[in-house]
């Protein structure tokens, strides 16, 4: 509970510090809609030849777009500013200031940073999703409902695991800055399902980098394709990257010096 407290506190002076600079909201909600009519224009110029890709019809593939842009607007709001943090806290030796306080140092390092601006690509993806749902004419399910926010909660701890896991590498290899465009680069492959991608290429975007739990499980509860049982190895998945995680950390912080080195 205490925990909790102390991410709100963060999260408060966050929103501050950002409400400093209110035009970013407007650059962000401009990029964020060139962003997505380039991506429907080139959903539009695909179905020009098809009626479905990979078993997905039009609008449904516009819910995995939606999800694409809301999870990669939650990965810009905490994930990503974090995990940087990180590495300029490891690379500087200012890490000491998260190591000392009476707190676990996990969280901390894990809630320190909110771009709150970002957070528009999550509204932006939300109102995608929701006009995906209309133009397929579907009634969501309380269930449906239910699998879908669960889906997004264990495909965001995915990629935080993941995102973790790769910082992590900064106590041992300091210069980790090119994490940040290699992520951004493979995870614009999560735009569309791992279903059409070959079967070792959706091996690794689900195993090695888990965007089709991240996004295309997520997709699959609005359009009434998730199953349960996928639903439970997404939960079971997600407890082991977790704890993989955990021992990553634990590790890293052994091999770190800190500024007194």
């Amino acid at each position: 509970m205490r925990g909790l407290r102390l991410s709100l506190l963060f999260f408060r002076i966050g929103v501050l510090n950002e409400l400093q600079y209110r035009v970013n909201f407007f650059l962000q909600l401009f990029q964020s809609l060139v962003a997505l009519g380039t991506a429907v224009a080139v959903l539009a110029l695909v179905f020009r030849y098809t009626d479905e890709l990979g078993g997905w019809s039009p609008y449904e593939l516009l819910a995995v777009m939606g999800v694409h842009i809301a999870v990669g607007g939650l990965i810009g709001t905490v994930i990503q500013p974090n995990m940087q943090r990180l590495i300029n806290d490891v690379r500087e030796g200012t890490l000491d200031y998260a190591l000392t306080k009476p707190e676990d140092a996990q969280l901390l390092v894990s809630t320190r940073e909110f771009r709150i601006w970002k957070g528009v690509d999550v509204l932006v993806g939300a109102g995608v999703i929701v006009t995906a749902v209309v133009r397929l004419q579907r009634e969501v399910a309380p269930l449906d409902a239910l699998a879908f926010v669960a889906a997004v909660l264990l495909g965001g701890v995915m990629i935080y695991c993941f995102w973790l896991a790769i910082t992590v590498g900064a106590f041992w290899v300091v210069r980790m800055e090119f994490i940040v465009e290699l992520f951004d680069g493979v995870y614009q492959a999560g735009r569309w399902p791992v279903t059409i991608y070959p079967g070792w290429l959706r091996l690794g975007f689900t195993f090695l980098v888990p965007l089709a739990f991240a996004v295309t499980v997520p997709a699959e509860a609005v359009t009434g394709r998730l199953s349960a049982a996928t639903l439970a190895a997404a939960a079971a998945f997600a407890a082991f990257l977790a704890l993989a995680t955990r021992w990553l950390w634990r590790a890293g912080l052994r091999r770190y010096s800190g500024a007194s080195a």
